[in-house]
Formats: C-alpha cells, sequence, structure tokens
C-alpha cells in the first residue's frame, strides 16, 4: 500500500515535493536531504500532514 506524501523543507516550511512511501515497511515520518529552491542550499525536509 503505496500513499503520497509532502516534504516540507525544515528550515523555511515550504512544502516542495511530493513522494510515496509504504506505510507497511516505513510506519514513521521520512526524512531526506533535498534541494530547496526557496533556500538555495540542500536541507533536511521531513513529511507532513
Amino acid at each position: 500500500m503505496r500513499v503520497k506524501v509532502t516534504l516540507a523543507c525544515t528550515e523555511c516550511k515550504q512544502r516542495n515535493y511530493v513522494s510515496k512511501k509504504n506505510k507497511k515497511n516505513d510506519p514513521e515520518r521520512i526524512e531526506m536531504n533535498k534541494h530547496c529552491k526557496f533556500c538555495k542550499k540542500h536541507t533536511l525536509h521531513r513529511e507532513t500532514k
């Protein structure tokens, strides 16, 4: 069961990316280092509700 999740930058709180995850394998919120076009650098992005 794969669901869409939205990733938000932890510094500027902008929602930049949409990804998919398997809720059975990854029940907790995912975190990825992605490039934020608003901060203009690589930052940690976390899954939002």
